[in-house]
């Protein structure tokens, strides 16, 4: 072509061409960052060659104290079972409720992945959770673990894929059925047919198979063990979807409304889940790894475990109106076994344990130490010390009140929970020296060394403060909290005891302090204005301390007779305050409902140590002021700040 020539113009790509060209372009590119994310996901998938080798977690049986059942973890063993030996429907309640279109997608449904992608999305989560087929949900049982990260998912669509490129459909919906957990242990349709309805799955009815449909969304959540409305909620929303999919008919979803599901007698008793749970990973620690089917002897008891879950549950639900929305109880006898184990209001709605996991401050549950690190350092009862305002540094402890009662005895100082009285002890005494009291009696956190301390600015475990009680009620010997007696193998050979390995018991306290202490925290309890009134059962004698924490956050009571403490925490999970709840009012009277129940099983004792000696001078101060008052008036609710003033200060709090 020469200079003079033009250039011919170039011929343009109809829009049919145009769009096959760029649509190759963009394919090509596609499968580029498919093949890349493919090898991103693909470099450390599982060995997949072990599918079928279905390897069963020992089982570990949990006894109470007389050998009947609290609880049973690890797998239950049942065979495999054939999917056409299943009437039709049980496989069909799971694919209506977790993967309606499961015999037409190719793994994945793209339809339910945009539908998750967008919920997700909307709510701020990212596309990481939901929109699992029954594929992936199997991939994920089978080679995966639970994480909600890209790499995972990305993984697990790729194990789907390759699932359904091995196996039918039919295949991958048995070993689905087979494999998934079912909560309480059981993994497989059998045997979660067996643990929660005790008959064998091809014996299961439409509602029952609904209801374990319904544990897909989380097996503790919807179990009926733990939480029998929500379960059911769940298993009317399955027999509705199994309705639309066609899988029964209204006639057959009205007639299993009018069945009652019936939970296994064993399964429905189960309890103590928060207990379980602390002594399941001690077990491991003991014993190592089962191998072999264990049995776990404990040294709880289950009619007053029994008693102990009702008290929280009608506690906490009496008290709501005042924003009570959690609440823990732990008891110990004498020796340090643990008699019952609370740790929240519902084990199904939040596993966490308030019991040992949780650190609260104890308020004025905590003044006991500061009483008997005075008693060791040679004070008494009735001696008789100034209500008054103090200050020590910059910091000025008020009463509750905000009225000082002038000379008072010490028993009344404790039985009132006066704030002025137990800072100038402790700041006499040293926060030092009660800090090593609280330490000798059992408590195991840190505690700090401001003058705040002596009036509870101190958190500590239910556990820890019914552990330091323990001394108080048995005559003065240390002990710690234990739920383990003894662990042996299902053929009867013991691989741990309690028995054997029980440490020697030693003197925490002695007396006349053992006596003098018995002798004030009775006085909580039983003298007309003690803090603890609501918590007195008549005709048992009894003793402890209220607490309640910087703006009504926390309100305890822990409380003894002889041989026996139990602790009781109420408060809010987020730490936000409560409406004037104190240790006197829901702890106490959770307490005082537990304690009911309780105490005519027990067979309980005096409390160890009798009354202190009566004062050298032959006068009784704290007597002549009690038999002044009605000894039957119930102790006084504090009264309301005054309007306008502020938030009432941690150190203001009496209980």
């Amino acid at each position: 072509m020469t200079n003079g020539q033009k250039k011919a113009p170039r011929q343009r790509r109809t829009l049919l061409q145009a769009t096959f060209y760029w649509g190759a372009v963009a394919s090509v590119w596609g499968l580029i960052v498919l093949a890349a994310l493919f090898a991103v996901f693909a470099t450390d998938l599982p060995d997949t060659s072990k599918i079928f080798d279905a390897k069963r977690q020992p089982s570990i049986s949990y006894l109470d104290r007389s050998g009947a059942l609290l609880a049973v973890r690890g797998s239950q063993l049942a065979p495999p079972v054939d999917l056409d030996a299943l009437p039709k429907y049980v496989p069909e309640a799971f694919i209506a409720i977790e993967d309606r279109r499961f015999w037409w997608h190719p793994g994945f449904d793209p339809i339910g992945i945009t539908r998750a992608f967008l919920s997700n999305f909307t709510r701020g989560n990212g596309p990481l959770s939901g929109g699992s087929t029954i594929t992936q949900q199997l991939a994920r049982n089978l080679f995966l673990t639970f994480d909600q990260t890209w790499r995972r998912k990305g993984q697990e669509l790729i194990l789907a894929i390759w699932l359904e490129m091995k196996f039918s459909k039919k295949e991958i919906l048995a070993l689905y059925l087979n494999r998934v957990n079912f909560g309480a242990g059981a993994y497989g349709i059998e045997a979660a047919a067996q643990r929660y309805f005790n008959k064998p799955a091809k014996s299961l009815t439409i509602g029952e198979a609904a209801l374990l449909a319904g544990l897909m969304k989380g097996p503790s959540r919807y179990s009926p063990v733990y939480n029998r409305e929500r379960a059911e909620r769940r298993a009317t929303i399955v027999l509705d979807e199994m309705v639309s999919t066609h899988a029964i008919t209204p006639a057959q979803r009205d007639e299993a409304f009018a069945t009652p599901v019936r939970v296994s007698a064993v399964m429905a008793n189960q309890r103590a889940q928060y207990f379980t749970d602390w002594i399941d990973g001690q077990v491991r620690t003991m014993v190592g790894e089962p191998t072999e089917d264990l049995v776990v002897e404990t040294t709880l008891d289950l009619p007053i475990q029994a008693a102990a879950e009702a008290a929280i549950h009608d506690g906490v639900n009496g008290h709501a109106n005042q924003g009570v929305l959690q609440a823990a109880l732990v008891s110990l006898d004498g020796e340090g076994r643990v008699r019952a184990y609370v740790g929240g209001t519902s084990y199904a709605d939040s596993e966490f344990d308030r019991v040992t996991d949780a650190r609260r401050q104890a308020g004025s549950s905590w003044k006991p130490f500061v009483y008997l690190t005075a008693m060791e350092a040679g004070r008494t009862p009735s001696e008789i010390v100034p209500d008054e305002p103090l200050t020590i540094g910059t910091w000025e402890p008020k009463n509750y009140t905000n009225a000082y009662l002038g000379p008072i005895t010490l028993e009344t100082a404790l039985a009132q929970s006066i704030n002025t009285v137990a800072a100038r002890l402790a700041n006499e005494l040293g926060t030092q020296n009660v800090a090593n009291t609280a330490k000798r009696l059992g408590i195991v956190s840190k505690i700090q060394l401001d003058p705040s301390m002596a009036l509870g600015a101190v958190e500590v475990s239910p556990m820890e403060m019914a552990q330091a009680y323990v001394p108080f009620s048995n005559g003065g010997f240390g002990a710690r909290g234990y739920g383990i007696e003894r662990i042996r193998t299902a053929a009867g050979k013991v691989l741990y005891d309690h028995g054997v390995d029980r440490p020697t018991r030693l003197a925490v306290i002695v007396s006349p302090a053992l006596q003098y202490m018995n002798q004030m925290l009775r006085a909580v309890v039983n003298a007309p204005g003690g803090t603890g009134g609501a918590a007195r059962v008549a005709g048992y004698d009894l003793a402890g301390k209220t607490g309640t924490t910087s703006d009504y956050r926390d309100a305890w009571f822990i409380g003894y007779t002889g041989g026996f403490v139990t602790a009781v925490w109420t408060g809010r999970d987020d730490n936000t305050p409560m409406k004037r709840v104190t240790g006197g009012g829901a702890p106490a009277q959770i307490w005082k409902a537990y304690m009911s129940a309780t105490l005519p099983r027990l067979k309980s004792q005096p409390i160890p140590g009798g009354e202190a000696p009566p004062p050298t001078d032959g006068q009784d101060p704290i007597g002549d002021l009690l038999t002044s008052q009605n000894p039957e008036a119930p102790p006084p609710e504090p009264p309301a700040p005054p309007a306008g003033t502020a938030p009432v200060r941690r150190d203001a709090l009496p209980y």
